[in-house]
């Protein structure tokens, strides 16, 4: 296929903040009980939404979370990605060489994304091209966020390839009818694979793929 338009993830895909936010929401859940490596929660946590993982949490412990969780959370990691967000390696220059469009569509917040695309210095390179599952009321694994991206681009879903890495990312472009790669990080690559991505490992194995 020609690849007409990249569809980029953000979390993980084009800004380093897995571990920042998976290690601030464990290190809160351990107050209530809660116990899961880091490991396990880039498997069953990245890429959801974050109501979603606190549901999961909240079965696994028997008793819901204080109200205040979720603020409480957001507010930690907000303060996390301000000085801690990196762009993902080699992302930079990848983008750089694009000759064709791209955008990100990510299952976060607006203001999420946005700020930790500022952090990260990428945020000029994807001014009114952010796509949010907050502004459809759709998140992933359901494929309506990659669709509205798709559409919003002006592409078709044949001629559109989206960059994950999570399994709920992976399922959602594939349902989607995308072509999805998915971002081998160590701990996904066997769940990504099993969701049918194509796997990759670097930006510059990626380039490589893609003839960019």
């Amino acid at each position: 296929m020609e690849v007409k338009c990249i569809i980029f993830d953000c979390d993980g895909v084009l800004v380093d903040t897995e571990k920042i936010g998976n290690g601030i929401l464990l290190e809160m859940a351990s107050e209530y009980g809660f116990k899961m490596d880091i490991e396990d929660a880039y498997r069953d946590f990245n890429g959801r939404n974050l109501k979603d993982c606190f549901r999961y949490i909240e079965e696994a412990i028997h008793q819901k979370l204080p109200e205040n969780f979720e603020e409480e959370y957001r507010q930690k990691s907000f303060e996390a990605f301000k000085t801690q967000v990196k762009p993902m390696e080699g992302v930079v220059d990848f983008i750089e060489k694009l000759k064709i469009p791209y955008c990100v569509a990510s299952s976060g917040p607006v203001e999420k994304i946005r700020l930790n695309l500022e952090v990260a210095g990428l945020l000029d390179k994807f001014e009114n091209k952010i796509f949010s599952s907050y502004q459809i009321n759709s998140w992933k694994p359901e494929p309506e966020i990659f669709l509205h991206a798709a559409k919003e681009m002006g592409f078709e879903v044949k001629d559109c390839i989206v960059l994950e890495d999570s399994k709920a990312g992976i399922k959602a472009g594939i349902s989607g009818g995308f072509k999805v790669y998915g971002f081998a990080n160590g701990y996904n690559n066997s769940d990504l694979e099993e969701e049918g991505a194509i796997l990759f490992s670097s930006y510059e194995e990626l380039s490589k793929m893609l003839q960019i």
